[in-house]
């Protein structure tokens, strides 16, 4: 793929209507950059993830877990107050060692390509709003998990796996209203006739629509998205300010005399008129929509979930594998924390790779499907212009070798998808 991203520097002659050779060449080079940085940054994640193995830096942080807890009054037989704290540490190291690399893509990378909206200080304020609020759901999460596994006897695994299947939903559930709001400011889509064809085109397909929001995605990226959530008949519609052309802040001239908020991002107007038409949104939305009306949610949750159950099962099969914990420096003892650790993490490493590809197959199915759907509404001509107008403000290099697509693209290539609308595409 990087051989495509050197070699090709000339708009191919399928591409000519799409793309200019100015946007062409920025994403290109874009491409280019994002790759290096994922081949270093991957290379430095596979060097640390070795040497903490060939270190014993896992036994190390679980024994330093001990000494910290003991101290705090609680000996070994306080498990799991021991792995709340190796938890707490190792996720602080991870934020630690990842942050240099965070900062690099972000004030380097995407600051170069003319994505990032963001100032030092919101990126650090927002660095550990994440760890804290990450903490607050992660640790009690944790304790739960690892003291229903102690106590759930032999079928422990269904209780742990009902247990994260009803956390998983109300976690869903609480994402958009309680969390997210925490980040970025969620604002209702101000009555007028982008609300109004929205509500229509809801109700011509039965989608139990309840509230549609914008939310300011401007103030850390000038990337653009949309997403429903909810459950049962209380749907709601999230609009990235950046996907509207009518809404987005980076549409707009810079006011004098900003207030502080909006002074923690940084006025850019060199992406002007970034963002899509009041038709094509409309278009965009029919293709999210047609991911509910197919069922595409619900599948990918009961895949998910029975996956979730299989390697619950499989758990409960090798924790009591004593030789398993020697393998990672656990000779005396054999924690139920670190056994999901190395069970979920490692042993399951191969078997995850395999099932990413799968899901990544059945993704691209499920957007050609979604396409049609958006079709079928009369949205074709439109989203034909709208993935045109989202792959160059978020730069996206519409070719690929085969291979590479085939393995980590979870969406098909613009010209696949632009193929599949061309051949009933209103005129």
């Amino acid at each position: 793929q990087r051989r495509v991203y050197r070699t090709t520097t000339h708009v191919p002659w399928e591409l000519g209507q799409i793309m200019d050779s100015e946007t062409f060449e920025k994403s290109r080079l874009y491409q280019l950059d994002k790759s290096t940085f994922s081949f270093w940054s991957g290379l430095y994640s596979e060097v640390e993830g070795t040497m903490i193995l060939l270190c014993g830096g896992i036994p190390f942080l679980w024994n330093l877990s001990g000494q910290i807890s003991g101290r705090a009054g609680f000996g070994p037989e306080y498990e799991i107050v021991q792995s709340l704290v190796f938890l707490l540490l190792a996720t602080l190291f991870s934020a630690v060692t990842g942050l240099p690399w965070s900062l690099y893509n972000t004030f380097v990378i995407e600051e170069k390509h003319g994505f990032n909206q963001q100032t030092l200080g919101f990126f650090f304020k927002d660095a550990i709003k994440k760890f804290v609020v990450t903490q607050c759901i992660l640790l009690p999460v944790t304790s739960l998990l690892v003291y229903i596994i102690k106590i759930g006897g032999d079928y422990f695994f269904i209780y742990a796996w009902l247990f994260t299947l009803v956390v998983s939903l109300v976690l869903v559930t609480i994402y958009a209203d309680y969390i997210a709001p925490l980040f970025d400011k969620f604002i209702p889509l101000p009555e007028g006739e982008l609300k109004q064809e929205i509500e229509v085109m809801a109700k011509s397909i039965d989608f139990p629509l309840t509230k549609v929001y914008v939310v300011e995605g401007s103030k850390r990226s000038s990337h653009s998205n949309a997403y429903f959530y909810g459950f049962f008949k209380n749907k709601r519609i999230v609009l990235f300010d950046t996907l509207l052309e009518d809404y987005s802040a980076l549409n707009k001239e810079p006011s004098e005399g900003a207030d502080g908020e909006n002074e923690e991002t940084k006025s850019k107007t060199k992406n002007k008129k970034q963002g899509c038409k009041n038709e094509e949104v409309l278009a965009v939305l029919g293709h999210e929509l047609g991911h509910w009306k197919l069922g595409h949610t619900i599948k990918n949750i009961i895949i998910s979930q029975m996956n979730s159950f299989l390697c619950f099962f499989l758990f409960a099969v090798l924790i009591g594998r004593k030789e398993l914990f020697a393998a990672f420096g656990f000779y005396e003892t054999q924690p139920t924390l670190i056994g999901l650790m190395i069970i979920f993490q490692f042993i399951f490493s191969p078997y995850n790779e395999v099932l990413s590809f799968c899901l990544t197959v059945l993704s691209r199915r499920f957007e050609f499907q979604a396409d049609a759907f958006a079709k079928e509404l009369g949205k074709a001509k439109d989203l034909y212009s709208a993935l045109i107008k989202l792959n160059k403000d978020n730069l996206g290099f519409p070719v690929s070798d085969w291979i590479f697509s085939m393995w980590h693209y979870s969406h098909p290539p613009l010209l696949e998808r632009l193929q599949a609308l061309k051949d009933t595409k209103q005129e």
